[in-house]
């Protein structure tokens, strides 16, 4: 029997399929902290109706850029992963908050699952903590 330590590296289909979710989960993480720095309109309203001032929309951008910078270099991707899940349960809070519609409240949590189960894939270090039984 192997030991939670033990944990073999992953299979090469299942190291690029970790980099393949985790670049998607990057991307649209990136499209996000873009459009806030850039105050796109679209931005904006959506700032006005959740109830957030305008102004604060670039310091979330360069927030949210930090977490994703900090997730993509692999000796700190675990702290990244965690910062970024922190940064999603917070739009989560915010649209429960102003009541919106199921798929809105549980997107941020559908990232967040794509950036777990990236990491996952690609690190078997995380794979040795979490071990998953058949």
């Amino acid at each position: 029997m192997q030991s939670a330590m033990e944990t073999a590296p992953a299979s090469k289909k299942g190291l690029w399929a970790g980099r393949v979710i985790s670049a998607l989960a990057v991307l649209f993480l990136l499209f996000d902290a873009v459009i806030k720095l850039m105050k796109a309109p679209p931005v904006l309203e959506a700032f006005r109706r959740l109830g957030y001032p305008e102004n604060v929309a670039p310091g979330i951008g360069i927030l949210l850029l930090a977490c994703i910078v900090v997730y993509v270099i692999p000796r700190t991707s675990v702290l990244g992963a965690i910062l970024l899940t922190g940064y999603l349960g917070g739009a989560t809070a915010t649209h429960v908050r102003v009541g919106d519609l199921l798929f809105t409240i549980l997107f941020p949590g559908m990232v967040g699952v794509l950036i777990w189960g990236g990491l996952f894939l690609r690190d078997h270090r995380l794979r040795a903590h979490i071990p998953l039984r058949g």
